[in-house]
């Protein structure tokens, strides 16, 4: 499968929202052609390089984006919120001459997704706290209004039974370097995940 991928300082898991202002040639044109196609697109964390200009060293593991909205506010600049879908793994990657990077990609199978067992329900009602937390904050800033880029960043439905779902949601909103970030989301075990989700958490008093 051939994929073209978008370099970012960031992690997208399975299921995370992506708000995204696009502005570079070569993305405008990238982000038209998946919608045109309803494909996605991959997101890669940069390893050396940055955002913009020449084409940047990434992780070989990401995740699939899927365009759920889009604005465009302004001539040249197009906001998205992307979805995050499978993960996959890079086979090979080629730059094309307008510097977008396209890659030959395997697609990794989606973890085990047991219901949350019980030691891990502490986690839950933390998750569930944060999304409370962020609505009532987003609900109130009457300036955001309809902006994709600005909306909530969970995607309903909620799933607090999820041991994926719930391990996937902590890791974006824990304080953590992006390489420690990018272990977790390639981890293949949903329980091995929320327990080290758990453990950081109760080290930094977070939970008890």
């Amino acid at each position: 499968m051939q994929l073209p991928l978008f370099p970012l300082n960031t992690v997208l898991f399975p299921g995370g929202v992506l708000p995204l202002r696009v502005f570079e040639a070569r993305y405008m044109d990238m982000v038209r052609a998946c919608m045109k196609d309803s494909a996605p697109f991959g997101v890669v964390l940069i390893t050396n390089g940055s955002e913009v200009g020449s084409p940047a060293a990434t992780e070989a593991v990401g995740t699939l984006a899927h365009i759920a909205a889009w604005d465009m506010p302004q001539l040249g600049l197009l906001h998205l919120r992307a979805i995050g879908g499978d993960r996959f793994r890079i086979a090979q990657t080629e730059a094309r001459p307008d510097g977008l990077q396209v890659a030959s990609i395997e697609p990794m199978a989606p973890d085990d997704d047991l219901p949350l067992p019980a030691q891990y329900l502490p986690c839950a009602d933390l998750l569930r706290r944060v999304i409370a937390d962020v609505s009532s904050q987003r609900a109130a800033d009457e300036d955001q209004g309809g902006d994709p880029v600005n909306a909530i960043p969970f995607e309903t439905p909620y799933r607090f039974d999820s041991s994926v779902w719930v391990g996937n949601r902590l890791c974006e909103f824990m304080p953590i370097a992006l390489r420690a970030r990018q272990r977790l989301m390639q981890l293949q075990d949903a329980a091995a995940r929320l327990e080290l989700v758990q453990r950081f958490l109760r080290q930094h008093g977070v939970l008890k």
